[in-house]
């Protein structure tokens, strides 16, 4: 069962099932900081998702205008090496379950992404974000280093000269930075955040689900393929493709 938030009724992260799924953190007392509860909810969470047969897109977001602040650190901070190992062994099969989801997943930022919060967000495969979002790997401020797979994701968008001075600094981004930077797709007003959003994840599901997955695997895992292999990757994937369209207009006659 659940724990609920403190004088609240609602849970710390709020799944909301659907053909367009809904992933709202939510613990705006602290603007949406995961803790343990947070972290359990989400693996659950990304779980039903990634079975649902009925699901096609994931849009994360945050409760009250923020996205996450990052890991509740209260209670933590004086915890024994071997224990912070621990959690982190805990937390990293949930950022990699994210990361390799084989369905879209889009981040809506409006307000801070910052530390853990800011891995969450680049481990979605589209991000929007509202005019007044802000990023920060802000790790350095607390003696501590990049975590959620951000030192992996955050030099493979920005670059590792621009990544070093961002987690060294843990200055914070603003929005527009943030666009020309790469670490959001879009930008928009923030009243506008919602529409948005719900204009792209209706068109990412319309995407065929094999071609989605297939194309997300194929992006993703460029990184680690010589070009020869991308090349037989591509073939291997649209040959599935032809197959499905054509089994799709079989069952139409």
């Amino acid at each position: 069962m659940a724990h609920t938030e403190p004088g609240t009724d609602e849970p710390p992260v709020r799944y909301l099932p659907g053909t367009i799924a809904h992933l709202v953190f939510n613990r705006p007392r602290v603007k949406n900081a995961l803790d343990a509860e947070s972290w359990r909810l989400l693996a659950e969470a990304l779980e039903r998702f990634e079975h649902d047969p009925d699901a096609r897109v994931l849009v994360l977001s945050g409760a009250d205008g923020e996205f996450c602040s990052g890991a509740d650190l209260s209670g933590n901070i004086n915890a024994s090496s071997e224990k912070v190992s621990a959690k982190m062994r805990e937390i990293s099969p949930i950022i990699v379950r994210l990361h390799a989801m084989p369905k879209p997943t889009l981040a809506k930022v409006d307000g801070v992404a910052v530390g853990v919060g800011m891995s969450i967000a680049l481990g979605c495969d589209i991000v929007l974000a509202s005019d007044r979002a802000r990023f920060g790997a802000v790790f350095s401020r607390r003696g501590l280093t990049p975590d959620g797979g951000l030192s992996w994701l955050l030099p493979r968008v920005v670059g590792a000269h621009k990544a070093k001075e961002l987690t060294l600094f843990g200055r914070l981004v603003d929005a527009a930075e943030a666009r020309e930077l790469g670490l959001a797709n879009l930008v928009v007003p923030a009243d506008e955040l919602d529409a948005v959003a719900d204009d792209w994840s209706e068109r990412l599901a319309q995407c065929a689900p094999g071609a989605a997955a297939d194309t997300l695997g194929l992006i993703d895992g460029a990184w680690n393929s010589t070009f020869t292999e991308a090349l037989e990757n591509e073939a291997a994937a649209q040959r599935r493709a032809v197959a499905a369209v054509r089994a799709g207009r079989s069952a139409e006659r």
